[in-house]
């Protein structure tokens, strides 16, 4: 696992922007498309501007979600409704490559289902994503991959609905697909991740992050975030 530390969020989202260019250009080259899935939290929406200025074959790209809460559509609380504010409005994606989790269908069981289905018709099977960007939560969480919730042990499915955390239902992708990614790039910032993130770098497996394999993974984090002043 290869960890870089910036000095603030500000550089980690333009970093992490210019990672994900550089992916996307050479996966489009050697494969025809980027599978490209996206957490969700306030972190994301600045790399994203970013992301927003650089020249890519939107065309090839398709673009994933890591995880969603179950709310409506439009709700502040979805995770879809500032990825089309900050990205998907601002670029070039064709309408069928940016696939929400479909919590419009007649259960969130039912969406989780659908939404696997999807990832093995782009990503073949098993699906392999070309990049997750992950967060890493003050409890050790990623994704909606919560410490307690029986999503943790689900090893038969790329995507599963969890139990209430913070007073929601999510849905998520799981162990297995996160673990078949090309490539992990984690985005993290803030003080209150020190714990977490002194965990993470050591594959400690007591945190759900711990759990998502090291070897092609890269870390950008901010000062804080790893305890520099």
């Amino acid at each position: 696992m290869e960890i870089v530390v910036f000095p603030d969020a500000e550089t980690v989202a333009r970093r992490a922007a210019e990672l994900i260019s550089e992916f996307a250009t050479k996966a489009i080259a050697a494969r025809g498309q980027f599978t490209f899935a996206s957490s969700g939290g306030k972190t994301p929406w600045l790399m994203f501007e970013h992301l927003t200025k650089h020249d890519l074959k939107w065309e090839h790209i398709h673009l994933f979600q890591v995880d969603e809460r179950v709310a409506p559509a439009g709700d502040p609380s979805r995770n879809w409704t500032h990825l089309e504010e900050s990205l998907i409005s601002r670029v070039a994606i064709p309408i069928g490559n940016a696939h929400a989790i479909p919590l419009d269908s007649e259960s969130p069981g039912r969406a989780a289902t659908l939404y696997g289905e999807l990832l093995s018709q782009v990503a073949g099977i098993p699906a392999v994503l070309d990049l997750v960007h992950l967060g890493l939560g003050p409890d050790g969480h990623t994704a909606s991959l919560v410490p307690g919730d029986p999503a943790l042990s689900v090893n038969d499915v790329d995507v599963a609905l969890t139990n209430a955390y913070q007073g929601q239902r999510r849905v998520t992708l799981t162990f297995p697909i996160l673990n078949r990614a090309r490539h992990i790039l984690w985005v993290v910032v803030g003080s209150d991740k020190q714990d977490a993130l002194s965990k993470l770098l050591v594959e400690d497996r007591s945190i759900p992050a711990g759990c998502v394999t090291g070897a092609r993974s890269t870390v950008f984090a901010d000062s804080a975030a790893i305890g520099r002043s």
